[in-house]
This record gives C-alpha cells, structure tokens and sequence, in this order.
C-alpha cells in the first residue's frame, strides 16, 4: 500500500478539499455541490446504520476491533460516542484498536458544529442498541451469514428491506447523509461490486493498515461460486454475498429517484457498492438521474490510499472511474481536507499514517462542515479538544498542550 502526496484542492471547493471524479474536466463547481453549500439549504437529515455481518468474524478480515468479539460491540460502542459524545461514560466502550482511534470522534464533532438531524437505524445487530434507534426489521433477524456460503440473507429478508428503504427514500423531505458502521462492511462490498461484474479486486481498501486483500478475495470467490445459477442480478447477489446495510440504503436510493433532495454518501467502498447496486436495479434511461441527485464524501486519507503503485490515480477514484465505466454515468465525489499532521494527540496523528481511514460518516460529514463555512482548524481543534474528553472519560490523563 502506497500513500499518494496531497493533490491541491478545486477552485471552487473548500480549501484542502479536493474532487475525486471527472477531475480532467477542470476546476469548477457543480449544481449538486453548490445545492450542498447554498444558506438556504434546510438542515440535513443524518442517517446511520448499524449493521451487522458473520464474515466479520473470519480471523484477520478486519481491524474495527482486535478481535470477533470486539467487533460485535463495534457499532454500538462507534454509534453512542456520535450520540452522547466522547465525555460520557458508555454502556460499550469503544473496542482495542491497533493505533488511532473511532472515526466516530470526527463524526461527532461536526455534529456538534453545524446542524444535523441525527437518527440511527439497527439493522441484525446481536445486542440490542441502549439508545432510541429506528427499526426497519424485527431485531430477531441477527446479523447476516458469512458471505462464504453464498447464502448471506434469505432473500425474503433482503426485498423486505429494499422496499423500506424505498419508501423511505421516496419521503425525503430534507438533504439526507447517509453513514454507516458494518464491521466487515469492506468485504461485502468487494463482494458485491465483483458479482456485478466491476474488476475491483485490487481497489477495495478495508479498516486495516494492510487490509487482508487475498482473504478478502478468497471469501468473495468462494462466495460468488456458491450462487447457482450465476446471475449479476442486483437482488440476487444482495441475499447472496451482501448485509443488511446494503439491502436498506439501495432501497433509499431507489426511492429517491422520485425525491428531489439531493444525497451525501459519507464513505468510501461501501458506499460505493450500494450505488452500484441502485444503479444495476435501475433502467438505464434513470440512473443519470439518481446520480444527479447522490454526491460521496470520504475522507483525505482514504482518498489518497494506492493498494498497489503510487502512479495513476488511488485505489477509491479508480474504483469510481471503473464504476463511471460499467454503467456510463457520470458521478460526483470529493475528500474532505481535513488533516492530522499537528494534532496534539497520538491516536489522531495515526490516520495520517493509514492505521485508521474512514468510518461512521467521518469524511462525508467533514467535507459537508467544510461546506458550510466550518475551517480545518476549527475542526482540528475541537477533534483535539474531544480526544481529551474521551482520556478524560476512561480514566487516561491528556496530553499537555
């Protein structure tokens, strides 16, 4: 894994921000982008989903927690730090990661910045959430299978799914970011994109440092060979090697072809893999129009991740080029330019060496404060300032300034 250097940022974007996709075009804005930054934007609605998979507990696939254990706790502990903030005690507290920490911190401090609707959804997880969440299924489901066996979800489960999300997405009211925390999330999305025919088998990162490509791949090839017959149908291929995030917010695009709020998708893979299968389940003549409507935000270090060489583009804009290709679309996605380089905590100062990337909202919501009228600094500063709320709250002394 390769690390890109800094690529300056667009005219017409927030300092240190940068455009992702038909960069060849030149500097500009766009109407989506400009809808995002306009005074009379309503205040958004911000959705996270909480998911849950069993391919997250094969030996080694992720990092968003040291061990399978860990990782079931990992959305629940990730969601009540955005819900409370860092200086509450938790009822889960955030699991042992290898370096840095829960990019849930950068996600709660914008929403303690700019206004935000903040809701949460729970979608299999094995505990029951200790907070007001909203319910799309009944909490009996679990998570889903391992995507190994080619029989993740029953596709009843999946459909039913879809079509709420549907209805939700066809009632948008309000702008609507959408977030996610699927532990294992990067490999059903590697999963999906493969069955939909997308050569992406080198450019799906995941939580790790060094993310397992080979085992990642392995689960997906023996996943994809379990579906009989072989299909790329969207549907199909959710039930098979997909989660229950996944089935929810592709219903939530579908729907909102026929809304006009626009969309921020604030990730990276994952989100990628549920456009791509809004996209393979619409006709051809509307899915320009979903992406006139869905814009991604992710974060400067994922954005600047090469899994292979350090020449060409990185690992996330060749994926979106791959997935402009596929379906012939045009498509709109941008980092946040939100650093690390002088904060004066350690367990922040670890993203910038890839040890933590991307997660819970984290990049769409800073590229969204940036937006705003939010600065860097202002953000750095208070992502610092709630480091020492979280030391504070488990007992550990902070740093002095």
């Amino acid at each position: 894994m390769v690390w890109l250097p800094s690529i300056p940022s667009d005219l017409n974007l927030p300092s240190g921000c940068r455009r992702l996709t038909g960069t060849s075009s030149g500097a500009g804005g766009t109407v989506l982008l400009n809808r995002w930054q306009s005074p009379e934007l309503s205040t958004p609605d911000c959705l996270l989903v909480l998911a849950s998979t069993r391919s997250a507990e094969v030996q080694g696939i992720s990092a968003a927690g040291c061990t399978a254990a860990a990782r079931r706790t990992t959305a629940l502990a990730d969601a009540e730090l955005l819900i409370h903030g860092p200086g509450v005690p938790p009822r889960w507290p955030l699991p042992p990661l290898p370096a840095g920490v829960s990019p849930a911190l950068i996600s709660r401090v914008v929403a303690e910045t700019i206004p935000l609707n903040l809701q949460v959804a729970a979608l299999g997880l094995p505990i029951e959430p200790p907070f007001p969440h909203l319910r799309f299924e009944a909490p009996s489901h679990g998570p889903a299978h391992c995507l190994s066996g080619g029989a993740a979800m029953d596709p009843e489960r999946a459909g039913q799914l879809i079509r709420r999300g549907k209805r939700l997405g066809r009632r948008l009211r309000r702008p609507l970011v959408l977030a996610e925390c699927v532990p294992g999330g990067t490999t059903t999305a590697l999963a999906v994109l493969t069955g939909l025919g997308l050569p992406v088998a080198q450019l799906v990162s995941g939580s790790a440092l060094h993310p397992p490509m080979e085992l990642k791949q392995a689960l997906v090839a023996e996943g994809l060979s379990a579906i009989q017959p072989v299909t790329t149908d969207p549907e199909v291929l959710l039930a098979a090697v997909g989660d229950p995030f996944q089935a929810l917010t592709m219903g939530v695009l579908l729907g909102a072809v026929e809304s006009d709020q626009p969309i921020l998708l604030a990730g990276g893979s994952q989100m990628v893999a549920v456009l791509a299968l809004a996209l393979a389940a619409l006709p051809p003549c509307q899915q320009q129009s979903l992406c006139n409507r869905v814009m991604l935000g992710t974060t400067a270090w994922l954005a600047a991740e090469s899994l292979e060489s350090a020449i060409g583009p990185s690992s996330l804009e060749a994926l979106l080029l791959r997935l402009e290709h596929h379906f012939g679309v045009a498509l709109e996605a941008y980092a946040a330019g939100l650093r690390f380089l002088h904060s004066r905590h350690q367990q922040l100062r670890d993203f910038e060496s890839g040890h933590v990337k991307e997660g819970v909202g984290a990049g769409g919501l800073a590229l969204l404060a940036a937006l705003r009228g939010v600065d860097h600094g202002t953000l750095l500063q208070g992502c610092d300032d709630a480091m020492d709320r979280l030391l504070q709250a488990t007992g550990l002394r902070p740093p002095a300034p």
